[in-house]
């Protein structure tokens, strides 16, 4: 058995392992115990706050750049359609089913395996593996609750799937709540101001939105009015009515930017729930771009998001496995997508390695 097969071999019994073992968003005491057992029986020594554990391959030197490998445990619930149990790691024609297969334990086992493999050899860059929890909810006790404790990241390449093409730019999301407000009345009457009414110009103002700045990468920001509420009694004018905007920001902004072009053209009380996510681009003379290059993998931008929005730190997002399938009926991953992704990821590393030393020796 040749050292790929015999890593891909080991993903995958991980891989079974986990999808096994429920992991929603914040109940990921289960997932995150088989981790750490995994990583002790691999002689791996690790750290661990809530539901993320990270090990360095070798000890930490200050004098070297760090690079971050992070993809995360837990996992969404399964929707209705369902026709197999989520939490059989099944195994057919070529396909391994679960919830978490795809959404992103294809891409952690492949990073694990990837870990595992180089972490004996003698890198010019601290290698961190971070194996992170909260992130299909960017909760507060997943990876942004590390980012004080962790050194510095050059590069963080982030596992999610992406069929192992990297992103590398992502667009953030800032979620609005925004109110309108009328006078209440007796709708028999000509009395009160019409909230609804009132909301209708913002509306169709949004409705044909465009933001000024376009991104080489991601295009258009894009924002959406997705949920509307007014009014509880079909005989009194609502004075109030909220809707909330779902808005997908290019890194040609940052979230800050979006929300003052937004306010400013609206008369809506705005509110926005976060600007924790914001989106991300990496510069454009990171030698990373360069090993994407002399490995031909194709770059592009993601409209998804991941930790990456979390992470205040150069950063790529590739993995083995399709976006389309995260959070589908009947999850799966192919194995020959794992056995790529791992391959891939020792690819990625080594030629990162080589880039590095050569840039410093000029």
């Amino acid at each position: 058995m040749s050292h790929l097969e015999s890593l891909t071999e080991t993903a995958i019994h991980l891989l079974k392992s986990l999808i096994a073992i429920p992991s929603f968003s914040r109940q990921e005491e289960g997932t995150a115990a088989l981790l750490a057992q995994f990583f002790r029986e691999n002689n791996i020594e690790f750290q661990r706050k809530h539901h993320n554990i990270w090990a360095f391959a070798q000890p930490f030197d200050a004098n070297k750049p760090t690079v971050w490998l992070n993809s995360h445990h837990d996992t969404v619930k399964p929707n209705s359609g369902y026709t197999k149990d989520p939490f059989a790691p099944i195994l057919e024609d070529g396909k391994l089913f679960g919830l978490g297969s795809n959404d992103a334990g294809g891409c952690l086992v492949s990073l694990i395996a990837a870990f595992l493999s180089v972490k004996d050899h003698d890198l010019p860059f601290n290698l961190l593996l971070i194996v992170s929890a909260e992130e299909e909810i960017s909760g507060a006790q997943g990876i942004s609750s590390l980012i004080d404790l962790l050194p510095k990241a050059d590069l963080a390449i982030v596992g999610e799937p992406t069929q192992m093409r990297l992103a590398v730019a992502e667009k953030g999301l800032m979620v609005i709540d925004a109110k309108v407000k009328g006078v209440a009345g007796h709708a028999a009457r000509e009395e009160g101001v019409n909230a609804i009414y009132q909301s209708l110009q913002d509306l169709e103002i949004l409705k044909n939105f465009n933001f000024k700045k376009k991104s080489a990468f991601l295009g258009e920001s894009k924002v959406s009015v997705t949920v509307i509420r007014a009014g509880n009694q079909h005989n009194v004018i609502p004075d109030l009515c909220e809707f909330t905007l779902d808005v997908r920001i290019t890194d040609a902004y940052t979230l800050e930017e979006a929300f003052e072009e937004l306010s400013s053209q609206l008369s809506a009380n705005l509110i926005p729930r976060s600007m924790r996510l914001q989106p991300s681009h990496l510069p454009q003379n990171h030698p990373i771009l360069w090993v994407s290059k002399e490995l031909g993998i194709e770059t592009f931008g993601s409209p998804t998001l991941s930790d990456q929005a979390l992470i205040p730190y150069p950063s790529v997002k590739i993995g083995p496995g399709f976006s389309g399938r995260s959070h589908s009926a009947d999850e799966f991953i192919y194995l020959e997508e794992i056995k790529a992704g791992i391959h891939g990821y020792i690819s990625i590393l080594e030629a990162y390695s080589k880039q590095f030393t050569h840039t410093n020796t000029l």
